[in-house]
């Protein structure tokens, strides 16, 4: 095979040191160079000092977990070319495993070429996008201590959920606040705390908390988890405020993407945060979908195609592409996605019609980014599809059609005199 990296230098990360092997081709017997270094901040700094010294500009190393973030930072903006592999590109023999044979061995995979580089986005993408990762596990957290609330309300035999849409309203909270308080209470006090919109009935309401039986532990309980869900919801609010304040810069990429049916401010900061605003890392839209786990799975062996689902890549994007995508099916000012999904349920079920949908989502934030171009539905299937693979699909599905009208007992003359009485207005596709 042919040598990509004349001189190329393979890292074996972990938490406390890191081992790195610099082979040197240009001669024809290759040469090897070892060297272990502490994770330490200034220990790095002489890795990267010792990597210019030897004219090594051509570095890769192996995610992994956090461990490999360090050592990135120490070589971004000094070495030209940082490969950060996917540990299943590297992985080392079975038996012939250890630190210097896994660094020596990630040099010489990756001084051919064959290794694949992970997507790391610069320096600004990668701080937003901890925080709106952040952002989504608070919210989470939040959402499960509203749920682990609301099932102690129910097990104080109180049910006030089924007569407030959201118990956390502002009707339902001071109820609740007057229930958890430890003095005695009457009909009336509850009542004097229910606003005058609330559309349940006085009489609903006093019998979803008649016969409640919260003994005194219980409550300090549930007064512990509001405190922690007002908490949550201030640092909701302050990590909110950051995120506001990074993404100044992005303010027209966001509005740009806002153009999409679906896409809301919130979404689209989450979209950027995760896969930047430069496509240039992707080489296709292809490559970018299956990034995001969004592609079909390639599992074909002896003419037989197996499971084709979906991968678990894009954690934190793919739910927000799939909820991005709920929100365009129903939208009705442009129904582009929403007959999109309509064709793809009937033919592939709710679920597989949405992950299409995020998909195709996906391909044109790829495209606007790219080009610059506005959201234009008219010209997605063509980006997506060229007119002569959507003539070799039809002809495929006409093949398909035939075959199972010759199964129900349909000669070919009547099959042809059938094609024949259709009134086809349409013009052919060159």
């Amino acid at each position: 095979m042919e040598v990509i990296y004349p001189k190329a230098c393979g890292i074996d990360v972990h938490k406390s040191f890191i081992v790195a092997v610099i082979c040197d081709s240009t001669s024809v017997k290759p040469q090897y160079l070892r060297k272990r270094f502490s994770t330490f901040p200034n220990s790095l700094i002489e890795f990267r000092n010792w990597l210019l010294e030897n004219g090594c500009q051509n570095v890769c190393m192996e995610s992994t977990g956090k461990y490999y973030i360090p050592v990135y930072n120490a070589l971004e903006g000094y070495i030209s070319n940082v490969v950060v592999a996917n540990p299943k590109w590297v992985r080392c023999i079975k038996g012939e495993k250890d630190d210097n044979k896994d660094a020596k061995w990630i040099a010489d995979l990756f001084k051919l070429g064959i290794v694949r580089s992970s997507f790391i986005p610069t320096k600004d993408i990668r701080v937003l996008r901890e925080l709106t990762r952040y952002l989504f596990k608070l919210t989470n957290m939040r959402s499960t201590e509203k749920n682990r609330f609301t099932n102690a309300l129910t097990v104080g035999n109180c049910k006030l959920d089924m007569v407030f849409s959201d118990i956390f309203g502002k009707s339902s909270s001071a109820i609740i606040n007057t229930i958890l308080s430890q003095n005695d209470f009457e009909d009336k006090d509850i009542l004097q705390n229910i606003d005058w919109r609330c559309k349940s009935s006085h009489e609903d309401i006093l019998n979803a908390i008649n016969g409640i039986s919260f003994v005194s532990a219980q409550k300090q309980r549930m007064t512990v988890l509001l405190k922690h869900l007002d908490y949550l919801d201030k640092s909701i609010k302050e990590i909110r405020e950051i995120i506001d304040a990074l993404v100044k810069p992005y303010e027209g990429y966001i509005k740009f993407l806002c153009t999409i049916p679906g896409v809301d401010r919130k979404s689209a900061i989450t979209i950027i945060s995760e896969i930047g605003t430069d496509m240039k890392q992707f080489s296709s839209h292809y490559r970018l979908v299956s990034w995001a786990g969004l592609a079909p799975g390639c599992n074909e062996s002896a003419g037989k195609k197996k499971s084709v689902k979906i991968s678990r890549a894009g954690v934190y994007l793919k739910p927000a592409l799939v909820e991005v995508a709920h929100a365009a099916v129903r939208n009705k000012k442009c129904i582009y996605y929403a007959n999109k999904y309509t064709v793809l349920s009937k033919r592939r079920g709710k679920k597989r019609a949405i992950i299409a949908i995020a998909r195709k989502i996906l391909v044109a934030i790829y495209h606007m980014l790219s080009t610059g171009e506005v959201f234009n539905p008219s010209d997605l299937a063509s980006v997506e599809t060229s007119d002569k693979d959507r003539v070799k699909f039809t002809t495929n599905n006409f093949l398909q059609s035939t075959k199972q009208l010759f199964s129900l007992g349909l000669t070919q003359d009547e099959i042809v005199q059938l094609i024949s009485s259709q009134n086809f207005n349409s013009t052919p596709i060159t």
